[in-house]
Formats: C-alpha cells, sequence, structure tokens
C-alpha cells in the first residue's frame, strides 16, 4: 500500500536516522526508497549497511526534484510518503495517515502536523505557519504550508499532475503542492506526527530570495487574477530589495517579468 521515498545528498548520520524512522513505524512500509543523489562521501557505505530493508537507488546529482521523482517513478504501491533525509517520523505516522484516507477515500492528497527543532531547542511555530486543510489554493499562495515529510500522496496524482519540477532549485515542494491545491483539496491530520530539524546546511539557506522561485511557480497559474496579484506583490517586494542592493541579476528578472510575463 505504501512506498516511502528518502532522497539523500552526503547526510550519512542523517539518513541513517530517517531511515530508522521508517523502520520503527507501527504499520511497516511496504517498500522504503532511498535515492543517492551523487553523494561523494559514507553516504554510501551507510545505505549498504541496511541490507535488504531498504531499495537504493543511485544517481549522478541532479538535485532533490530528480531525486524524489525517481523515487516516486520507481515505487510500485498506490501511495507516495514522502521524507526528507534530515526529518524523522514519529512512531505511529503512516498507521494514522493511512487510517484517514481510509476513512476519507475521497481525499488523495494529506500532511500531518510536525514539531520545529532547532539546535536540540523547541520552536513554537507562528499563527501564519497554521497547517491547511481542504480546498486551499488561494490559502497556500504566499508560501508553502506543506512540508514534503508530512505528505502522503496518491500516486494517480502525479500521472495527472506532474512530478517535481526539476528546472527548480528550491521551492519545487511549494510549486508542485500549487499544481495539486489548484483542482483537489489536502486533508490535515493535526498530529504532530513528523519532526522537522534545523540548524545544519538545508537548502532554504543556500538561497536567498526565495520569492524568485515563487514567482517562476506562480507563472504557471498567472490566468488566474488572484495569483496575478500575488505575483505583483511579490514583484514589487522582490525588485525594492534587488535595487537597495544592486543585484543586477534579480532586478533583470523581474524587469523581464512585468515586461512579458504580466
Amino acid at each position: 500500500m505504501i512506498s516511502v521515498v528518502i532522497p539523500v545528498y552526503n547526510r550519512p548520520k542523517l539518513v541513517k536516522r530517517a531511515i530508522e524512522s521508517v523502520l520503527d513505524q507501527s504499520l511497516a512500509a511496504n517498500e522504503i526508497i532511498v535515492v543517492d543523489d551523487g553523494s561523494s562521501d559514507d553516504t554510501p557505505l551507510v545505505l549498504e549497511s541496511f541490507n535488504d530493508k531498504i531499495k537504493i537507488i543511485t544517481q549522478k546529482n541532479s538535485g532533490v526534484s530528480s531525486a524524489r521523482n525517481s523515487g516516486i517513478k520507481y515505487a510500485k504501491n498506490r501511495w507516495i510518503a514522502l521524507l526528507d533525509s534530515d526529518d524523522i517520523w514519529h512512531e505511529q505516522k503512516l498507521q494514522i495517515q493511512l487510517l484517514f484516507h481510509e476513512e476519507n477515500p475521497h481525499i488523495l492528497f494529506s500532511h500531518t502536523g510536525e514539531a520545529w527543532i532547532r539546535d536540540g531547542k523547541s520552536i513554537k511555530q507562528k499563527k501564519q505557519h497554521q497547517k491547511p486543510s481542504g480546498f486551499c489554493f488561494e490559502e497556500n499562495l504566499n508560501f508553502c504550508k506543506i512540508a514534503p515529510s508530512t505528505a502522503m500522496i496518491d500516486r494517480s496524482l502525479f500521472d495527472e499532475i506532474g512530478y517535481f519540477d526539476e528546472n527548480l532549485e528550491v521551492c519545487e515542494d511549494y510549486d508542485l503542492w500549487l499544481r495539486i491545491l489548484k483542482s483537489y483539496e489536502v486533508g490535515l491530520i493535526e498530529d504532530a506526527l513528523t519532526t522537522k530539524f534545523a540548524g545544519h546546511e538545508q537548502l532554504s539557506f543556500k538561497y536567498h530570495s526565495m520569492d524568485r522561485y515563487r514567482i517562476q511557480s506562480l507563472l504557471k497559474h498567472r490566468s488566474l487574477p488572484i495569483v496575478k496579484q500575488e505575483i505583483e506583490k511579490k514583484l514589487e517586494i522582490l525588485l525594492k530589495g534587488a535595487m537597495k542592493h544592486r543585484n543586477e541579476a534579480l532586478i533583470s528578472f523581474c524587469k523581464e517579468i512585468l515586461k512579458n510575463s504580466l
């Protein structure tokens, strides 16, 4: 019933912890697929230590979207549960989430609450991070409120909507969720069934001006007035910051969109 997909790049200790949290589930996954996105450290040795408990896909370094897509396409089961290599699941995560879908067969996409830990300390989540449910496309336009590690998705949605956009270096989850939420509702299990860790190297720390990538996603839906308004709002903020810091590349990006896309 459930295929777990874990992408990893150079995170031997963290991915070990993530895999162990899947193996400790009260409801066992039917398959655990770990996609090694060209690791150059001890990650391959760690993965091999799990023997036949996991399925390993190895590819040249192509980014998290490519790695997730490789795992999803390889998966043999109806339900795809995503887990980032630096996060963990609580023991009953899969059991509770699958039961939710059995009780709500019309819902093909769900996520759960999560706990946040930074440098070993619990982080209180703000009101703006409240998890969405139902038909909530508009509610998710500002920023991504659904964490990949909490998501369970019927594979039929990938066949219909498509996969993670491999042209996006970040905000690839925001992009896919918007494409799904444009037509489908999302279910929410409010319990914190995932722990998200911060304080180590993460993609979101490497990229500034995240709205640049959100705008690229929003352009796919620019025919909708509410989306056009969101793009214009983000462009105004982005352009102001780019001009202040004399970021010519970002200035050019904003002006090109204003000229040709809106």
